[in-house]
């Protein structure tokens, strides 16, 4: 063989990374290797395995990407990775220091928990639900209801693998509604707009929604983590979003358009029986004195991310709409570290706490322009008329959320504590080994829950995360607080619904919206008379507030900027509080970088780079550069 023919050889396998992929696994072949997918789609049992592999694609999300973190939480200003300096080489500290390329980029060299090797596994996930749709209508399937339900999860699996693919990437895309073969010619292969591409995502979506086979809400165990039409309204939802924001949507207004679907979406679900979670339901809260959580209100947003949706009729968490089946370790990596003695994973920026309002609903910060110095974050500029917050006492009269999200210095936690307390520790020595409070002391030289700028154990920010932990699990108390994560609920479509309202000048829908999240947790209404402008950054304040750590606003802050800005003012320096404790017992409040500044916030990060392989693939295929600007 000639180099050229080798070469041409090998781009026809690696292209199979992208369009081909899927018919290499098990259900293709029998134990003598000679079974093809034509007699797959004629056994109906092989064609329900067929339909279950569609499903091997779906993101982990949570806290299942490499290493036990939560990828675009730690990427985002909303946390601090700990491993970025006790493990430089892996995801966080790669895109701190800004050492990543197309090739090393954790999505084109890890999946552990199906997070990572988007590019590839999504468009495997494509085809194989493209292949699936071209063949069931002629399959052998004895039960035609199944049939039906079966092409519906197709549909919406295909679009999910899309959306995925939109998020991270943000590039034009393919449609692919047929599964390619190796003859065929890929060099007029076009490429979408990324309207365009949630379009197609809609009309998959409409396919799923019009199938009265499929149903709204999974009922049992048995068919845990499979697609409802509920996950077709979420879709929607979220993408139409997505479409009409300013990175994406090449100057045209798509906002009227957000707007109905969304407002139809969530008329939809709440027909169909979704609803805000919103009263405590476990006696491990509402009778438990060691929750340490001030009200009812901080007690049931806490309990709803420490609890996994059950599959039930009518079931007591009515508000998710869709959980992955991701692990996600309850306390021994990433809660508070010395609990465990290894690590605390995602530490709570400074930012993230800046954005909590006080009980009488006004924000800490002017909204318009948050900080003095808008990159450091050094100088707050705080609302004038917010008269409750006070600098040295700043964890007082907070929204409810912060309590249930965030554990600060001076919170209180009952657990199993693996060990002595020593004079350091003056806010809890003497205590012994065991199941006990303990006080979460957050300043700079407490050796076991103190800030440190490299102990793994220690809180890079003053901060500890809260929001998926049990109050009281550790060591002799491990079966609670392991949520799966829930990657799309109600209260992010009353979210979108209320931004897409504003922004097409429905401003009593965005209102009702935002109000209804508030509500649940008792927060006081938005005040009336907002300009639209004043609304919408409180509503993006809500959504930081009511989504955090849930993996939005990674995406969020991409999707508000330009193509052709960046994020200095979001990414570059994430801060920390500095917290002295004084003689006489009381603390001084400061604010300071977490280390060093992050070096991912140049417009390259406003997208993944599509790994490099692929992308000299598509060059040779198309002559056309697929990969995004920066990479």
């Amino acid at each position: 063989m000639t180099d050229y023919m080798f070469k041409i050889a090998k781009t026809l396998v690696l292209v199979a990374s992208i369009f081909f992929t899927g018919c290499s696994d098990v259900l293709d072949q029998a134990p003598d290797g000679k079974i093809s997918l034509e007699d797959v789609f004629k056994d109906d049992e092989k064609v329900a395995a067929y339909m279950n592999s569609c499903y091997a694609y779906i993101p982990g999300e949570g806290k299942s990407y490499f290493f036990h973190m939560r990828g675009p939480v730690d990427w985002s200003d909303e946390a601090w990775d700990t491993d970025a300096e006790a493990e430089p080489w892996i995801t966080s500290g790669k895109l701190y220091s800004g050492n990543v390329s197309a090739a090393s980029h954790f999505n084109a060299d890890r999946a552990d928990g199906n997070n990572g090797q988007y590019w590839v596994r999504m468009w495997e996930g494509i085809r194989k639900c493209s292949l699936f749709l071209g063949q069931i209508d002629g399959a052998t399937v004895r039960n035609e209801s199944n049939r039906a339900r079966w092409k519906a999860e197709a549909h919406l699996l295909r679009a999910y693998y899309y959306s995925v693919l939109l998020k991270f990437f943000g590039c034009a895309l393919p449609i692919v509604r047929e599964a390619h073969g190796y003859e065929d010619d890929f060099s007029q292969t076009v490429r979408s707009s990324y309207y365009d591409v949630v379009q197609f995502i809609i009309e998959d979506c409409d396919v799923a929604l019009s199938t009265p086979e499929l149903p709204w809400r999974i009922t049992s165990g048995a068919e845990a983590f499979r697609f409802t039409k509920a996950v077709a309204e979420g879709l929607k939802s979220r993408m139409s979003l997505y479409a009409a924001s300013p990175l994406y949507n090449e100057g045209n207004d798509y906002w009227e358009e957000a707007y109905q679907l969304n407002k139809q979406a969530l008329a939809n679900l709440s027909a169909n029986g979704y609803e805000l979670y919103d009263q405590v339901n476990f006696p491990s809260w509402s009778d438990n004195p060691d929750v340490f959580l001030p009200n009812d209100a901080a007690k049931l947003f806490n309990e709803y991310f420490s609890n996994s949706m059950a599959y039930e009729s009518s079931p007591t968490d009515k508000e998710t709409i869709y959980q992955t089946n991701a692990g996600q370790d309850g306390f021994g990596t990433d809660g508070v570290g010395a609990q465990n003695q290894y690590k605390s994973g995602s530490c709570p920026s400074q930012e993230i706490v800046d954005c909590f309002e006080t009980i009488d609903g006004q924000p800490i910060l002017d909204l318009a322009k948050p900080y003095v110095d808008e990159v450091t974050h050094l100088q707050p500029n705080f609302n004038p008329n917010n008269t409750l917050y006070d600098e040295q006492n700043p964890y007082e009269n907070r929204d409810p959320r912060f309590y249930a999200s965030i554990y600060y210095n001076g919170s209180l936690r009952k657990a199993y504590w693996p060990f002595d307390e020593t004079t350091e520790s003056i806010e809890n020595y003497p205590a012994g080994r065991g199941y006990r409070t303990r006080v979460i002391a957050t300043w700079t030289g407490e050796p076991q829950t103190g800030r440190h700028p490299t102990t793994r154990k220690a809180t890079r920010t003053g901060y500890f995360l809260r929001k998926f932990m049990h109050p009281n699990t550790g060591q002799e108390v491990v079966n609670v607080g392991m949520a799966a994560p829930k990657v799309m609920r109600l209260g992010e479509i009353y979210l979108n619904l209320a931004e897409a309202a504003a922004e097409a000048g429905h401003l009593n829908d965005a209102y009702e919206a935002v109000n209804a999240i508030r509500k649940r947790v008792n927060m006081p209404e938005l005040p009336q008379g907002l300009s639209k402008d004043q609304l919408l950054l409180r509503i993006r304040n809500e959504r930081r507030v009511e989504l955090a750590f849930e993996s939005h606003r990674y995406f969020d802050v991409r999707r508000w900027n330009t193509p052709d800005g960046d994020l200095e003012k979001t990414d570059r320096w994430i801060t920390a509080a500095h917290i002295t404790r004084n003689a006489d017992g009381t603390y001084t409040y400061a604010r300071g970088p977490v280390s060093r500044e992050r070096l991912c916030y140049s417009r390259k990060f406003m997208w993944f780079p599509i790994p490099l392989d692929d992308v000299n693939i598509m060059i040779g295929l198309t002559g056309e550069n697929w990969q995004n600007p920066g990479w």
